[in-house]
C-alpha cells in the first residue's frame, strides 16, 4: 500500500500519468494479481491509495528489489505530489470475498 497526495487541481492529471507509469508498471509485473486505486477528494488537496496485490513476497521482491518497504518513483512524481513518502506498508490478505456488484 502507498499514500500520495496531490493538489486538487492536478488531481486528473496524476491520475492520468499513473495509469501510464505505476499502474502499467505494476500491471506487467510477473506476480502481479491486480491494483486498486482510491481517491479521496479534498478542498485544497486530494489523497491517493495505491493498493497491488502480489502473489508473493518473492514476486514482490523481483518488482521492487530487495528493500521492498522502498516506494518506486517514476521520473516526473515530483512534478504530481507534494511529498514523497519513503515507505511502503505490506499486508498479507487473510480473507477475500469479492462481490460482483459495485
Amino acid at each position: 500500500m502507498w499514500h500520495g497526495v496531490t493538489l486538487a487541481e492536478n488531481n486528473e492529471a496524476f491520475l492520468e500519468y499513473m495509469k501510464s507509469t505505476g499502474i502499467k508498471t505494476c500491471i506487467d509485473a510477473d506476480g502481479n494479481r491486480g491494483v486498486y486505486v482510491l481517491r479521496r477528494p479534498g478542498d485544497a488537496k486530494v489523497d491517493f491509495i495505491f493498493l497491488s496485490f502480489w502473489e508473493s513476497y518473492v514476486s514482490i521482491r523481483n518488482f521492487a528489489g530487495q528493500n521492498i518497504e522502498k516506494p518506486l518513483y517514476f521520473p516526473d512524481d515530483e512534478k504530481y505530489l507534494i511529498e514523497l513518502e519513503q515507505e511502503v506498508k505490506h499486508y498479507e490478505v487473510l480473507f477475500e470475498q469479492v462481490s460482483t456488484v459495485f
